[in-house]
């Protein structure tokens, strides 16, 4: 096998044009659908527990199932949108979630609920991979932290949004109202995404990557910098679908919130992460034109100080300075997804960038999202919540290590191009 390089095919468009920034706000905004979905179910969470007599483990199982589906699937699907079109592809899987979601407030029983949250994630599997890779064939290449980060940082509002208002609507109509509101705004987002975005005007051609699955693979998984790369970022992802998760449980059980109060707080909090997400991603940019081998290292710093943050926050009892702690820790903790998403995307040709994705999609999900939720929820079950969300550090260091491990090697990389900057 060839040595390391770094893919230096089309470098896309010269400048960002308003054409650009419209796919972008499209796209963001069919994330956020994406995730607002997720989230309403943890908004009237406390709801549909009291409601079925559901323990913490299934509760949590709600959620995680979800982000399983979105795992198991991203990949395959991810790769016949780069064969088959991305856009009708990313058309199809909003208006998918959106009726799996409305399916959901017509749902009376668990295994009923169980099964509409499993379309959910059926649907919004390939989204954020392929979403992103439309994104960044329409911009200029030295955008990619920033637009990685930014179009992540939709993921986060729509938890915010999902959060705030599902649990606002829950406490006001009922949770079914929620599911049916969130699941209408996806439709009208799917239809206007049709009207508006074309495959022609991207830049990539439907069945323009390799259609061979041995080439495919060799680009996607044959160095160890994507392993470490996609390690990394999927195991510090773990905290922030923990806190998603658990965020309305702490507020109600160990501040005394009421439900809708306790949503608009965990909103606040996702808030900061996706602001957080954002500026990171604009500080590795702005670092990395100088000097691309910084990257690595930045997110090594973001990794150790998200630890020291949720290790002060969860080591001691509630109150504000408990709070400010957490809050402090998400503003960091999802700089690492600029960091992996640029990384990634340097790496990897523009024609399977969506594919690339799908594999860095499925590290999030897989390693992060998904076992998250369910993890802190069994551990909940056992010592308390408090006694859970003590694990919190752990993943960041261990996303620390990864990066270090990968940092002598993007390095490398780096200096095979003229200039030392990522392609």
């Amino acid at each position: 096998m060839a040595g390391p390089t770094f893919i230096s095919d089309d470098p896309g468009p010269a400048r960002a044009t308003g054409y650009a920034w419209a796919v972008f706000a499209l796209s963001f905004g069919l994330l956020m659908s994406d995730h607002m979905a997720r989230q309403v179910l943890n908004a009237a969470g406390p709801q549909i527990k009291l409601e079925w007599s559901l323990n913490n483990a299934e509760l949590a199982s709600l959620a995680s199932v979800v982000a399983l589906a979105v795992g198991l699937l991203t990949l395959p699907l991810s790769y016949l949108a780069d064969r088959f079109g991305r856009v009708r592809s990313l058309v199809f899987m909003a208006t998918l979630w959106s009726l799996a979601t409305l399916a959901g407030a017509w749902t009376q029983t668990y295994p009923q609920m169980l099964f509409a949250r499993t379309l959910v994630g059926v649907g919004e599997a390939a989204y954020g991979s392929v979403g992103i890779a439309v994104v960044l064939a329409a911009f200029p290449r030295h955008l990619r932290a920033t637009l990685s980060a930014s179009f992540l940082a939709g993921s986060v509002v729509g938890q915010m949004i999902g959060v705030a208002a599902g649990g606002q609507v829950a406490e006001s109509y009922g949770w079914r109202t929620a599911f049916e509101a969130i699941g209408l705004f996806g439709l009208i987002l799917a239809v206007a995404y049709a009207l508006v975005v074309r495959e022609s005007r991207i830049g990539v051609a439907a069945g323009s990557g390799p259609a061979k699955w041995r080439e495919l693979a060799r680009l996607l998984i044959g160095r160890r910098l994507l392993w470490l790369t996609y390690f990394a970022g999927g195991i510090q992802l773990f905290c922030t679908g923990t806190l998603a998760w658990a965020m309305p449980l702490l507020l109600t059980d160990h501040y005394g919130m009421q439900l809708a109060q306790a949503g608009r707080s965990t909103a606040l909090f996702l808030l900061v992460c996706a602001i957080g997400m954002i500026g990171c991603g604009m500080l590795v940019d702005r670092l990395a034109r100088a000097n691309g081998a910084i990257t690595p290292k930045l997110s090594i710093i973001f990794s150790l100080v998200s630890a020291t943050l949720f290790g002060g926050a969860f080591f001691m009892p509630p109150g504000p300075l408990q709070l400010g702690l957490i809050g402090g820790g998400l503003l960091l903790v999802g700089g690492i997804t600029g960091v992996t998403g640029a990384m990634i995307a340097n790496s990897t040709p523009r024609a399977v960038h969506s594919t690339a994705m799908a594999v860095l999609a499925l590290a999030y999900n897989l390693i992060g999202l998904a076992p998250g939720p369910f993890v802190t929820g069994l551990l909940a079950d056992h010592f308390g919540l408090l006694e859970a969300l003590k694990v919190m550090p752990l993943p960041c260091l261990l996303a620390a290590l990864a990066m270090a491990f990968a940092q002598p090697l993007y390095r490398a990389e780096i200096r095979q191009k003229p200039g030392g900057e990522a392609a």
